[in-house]
């Protein structure tokens, strides 16, 4: 869900979007997403004794990140910006539900969910935005999408990914 719903959702949209003025997709990521390569037949992961909650999310927003950059070269001929935004680590239910030992470690340094959201609002209007589709922001500023060479998708590996999801197109979509 965390990568197919804003999938559908957006390319639902998009007719709506190529009518609007300035119009803007961002899809908000997640530093998990560092750590994982793009995998794309482990993105749904098996509910095994292996089964790890914050590895499958990361997997996922570590995806979003790739169809970020994938849909701003396919609608680069658009005025469509797509972006990309990693809040930070932030103080949320997330965090404290799956991730309880990280939060009372960094308990003190986390960010307020309006910390959080800043980039988010500031992309929405930002002209600096529109110079900038397929990029990643953290703090109103670009980012790199991959820290480690580990995590590097190749080309093939993209293809993969976009074959996939296009198979949960709505029956209508273009």
């Amino acid at each position: 869900l965390l990568l197919l719903s804003p999938y559908r959702l957006t390319e639902g949209l998009k007719p709506l979007l190529l009518k609007a003025s300035a119009p803007r997709v961002i899809n908000v990521v997640s530093g998990g997403m560092y750590s994982q390569k793009l995998e794309v037949d482990a993105l749904q992961m098996p509910d095994t004794s292996e089964y790890s909650g914050s590895v499958a999310y990361a997997r996922q927003k570590r995806a979003l990140m790739v169809l970020t950059q994938e849909w701003a070269k396919e609608w680069a001929d658009t005025d469509i910006v797509v972006n990309a935004m990693h809040p930070g680590w932030a103080d949320t239910p997330g965090v404290r539900e799956a991730l309880p030992r990280f939060r009372k470690i960094t308990r003190r340094v986390l960010r307020s969910a309006a910390e959080g959201a800043d980039t988010i609002v500031w992309l929405a209007v930002a002209t600096e935005a529109h110079d900038a589709s397929g990029e990643l922001f953290l703090d109103r500023e670009v980012r790199p999408a991959h820290l480690l060479k580990s995590t590097r998708e190749t080309a093939d590996e993209r293809d993969q990914l976009l074959h996939l999801l296009r198979e949960f197109r709505a029956p209508d979509s273009n």
